[in-house]
């Protein structure tokens, strides 16, 4: 069988692994899942923003919170409008990020200024960890991810009341959120197979390296699951 496959990543855009994570996949393991699966990588969404290493957009947007029709960001609507002049269904997708100290220190505390309100300071989780939509979760799948991360770095704990963001942690590295109302690159393709990975590439547990491997192992995980099982889509 062969099934259709995305990767984005690079937005916001001060995300080194996110970028680097899907050519390094391309480059090193890709091959052994062409017979399987079609690729379609779009590594640098808002090359602005990685050039600056900035979140925001050249108009001062977020990106991953317009992936929705008529975006008015421009990064998302192209993204968006590639995606569709394929003209093929899509059955998975990856869409690889990281959260570093910045967004905290600069990235939110900018934001509620611009938007005229007061900021509350966040906790970064320290480790890995997978975004999944509310929509259709499949914990099996996540759960061969986070297993095979396990290996590579180390798994982002949920905090004393049994959250991660506010987001109840109902199994080991995984938060659910409704990523397509929210306008999530992650949700726009509507798939039951979709996650979102993050690292913390400023924790003293990792390097660049280590993020980067664990991006990639993220995806040969999820890939193999699916040849494993005999997922038909």
């Amino acid at each position: 069988f062969m099934s259709t496959v995305s990767f984005t990543g690079s937005f916001p855009d001060f995300e080194a692994s996110s970028t680097i994570s899907s050519p390094l996949f391309v480059d090193s393991d890709a091959t052994s899942y062409e017979k399987n699966f079609t690729l379609v990588v779009c590594p640098c969404i808002s090359p602005w923003g990685y050039e600056r290493i900035q979140r925001w957009t050249a108009i001062g947007s977020d990106p991953n919170r317009h992936f929705i029709d008529n975006s008015p960001v421009e990064e998302c609507a192209q993204v968006m409008a590639f995606v569709k002049s394929l003209g093929v269904q899509f059955n998975m997708h990856f869409d690889c990020h990281e959260t570093t100290d910045s967004d905290e220190s600069e990235y939110q505390p900018a934001k509620a200024a611009r938007d005229g309100e007061a900021h509350v300071e966040g906790v970064i989780p320290d480790g890995f960890y997978l975004v999944a939509g509310t929509e259709e979760p499949e914990p099996e799948w996540f759960k061969a991810m986070i297993d095979a991360v396990k290996k590579i770095t180390h798994i982002a704990p949920a905090e004393a009341d049994g959250k991660m963001l506010d987001v109840l942690v109902k199994q080991e590295g995984i938060i659910e959120i409704p990523a397509r109302s929210l306008g999530l690159c992650g949700g726009f393709l509507k798939l039951k197979y979709a996650i979102t990975t993050e690292v913390y590439p400023d924790s003293p547990k990792v390097d660049d390296a280590n993020c980067d491997q664990a991006q990639v192992v993220t995806i040969t995980s999820g890939l193999q699951y699916i040849i494993d099982k005999q997922i038909k889509f």
